[in-house]
């Protein structure tokens, strides 16, 4: 293809990779970012990439970034405030905010390695590859990391083992 510079390639791609995105998420605004995003991490990886190979980098960035806007829109779309499903009780409201309260201030107390395990695994809804990847550690880190937060977690908030938890008393799940 002979582009030298990123600078070309934006001259010569934009336009083409907008209109790629518009047909992919059928929106010109989300179509402009999804292209916006792929050219700033083409940017970011310019001294890497061979130029030549620079355009099917920017196809594959704008595919890919179409369809995370495509989940995030349906993931949007198919939420709905707890609040709409079911009202709950002032006095469930008033139990949750205090568990919540006390929860919180237990989690603080942990290391923060321990607490950055239990918020990617539980709050961010990460599985264990992911949160190793994110913490930068093995799988089995994350796994023993995650057992030892929760069990000083649950030493501080009073809680005791539910039914559902692997380690019951007397053995049975």
């Amino acid at each position: 293809m002979g582009l030298t510079t990123l600078d070309d390639l934006f001259a010569e791609r934009w336009t083409v990779m907008v209109r790629l995105a518009v047909l992919l998420v059928d929106d010109q605004e989300s179509a402009e970012d999804v292209v916006a995003d792929a050219f700033t991490s083409l940017a970011g990886n310019w001294h890497r990439i061979d130029p030549d190979r620079a355009v099917g980098y920017l196809h594959r960035s704008v595919v890919n970034g179409a369809r995370s806007a495509l989940r995030r829109r349906r993931t949007a779309r198919a939420w709905s405030p707890p609040a709409l499903r079911h009202g709950p009780s002032a006095e469930d409201v008033a139990l949750l905010n205090t568990q919540h309260r006390e929860l919180i201030e237990a989690l603080s107390t942990l290391p923060p390695r321990q607490r950055e395990a239990l918020v990617l695994r539980y709050w961010s809804h990460l599985d264990e590859a992911a949160t190793a990847e994110a913490m930068g550690v093995s799988r089995g880190t994350v796994k023993s990391t995650t057992s030892r937060a929760l069990v000083a977690l649950r030493r501080r908030v009073g809680d005791t083992p539910t039914p559902t938890d692997r380690s019951t008393k007397g053995g049975t799940r």
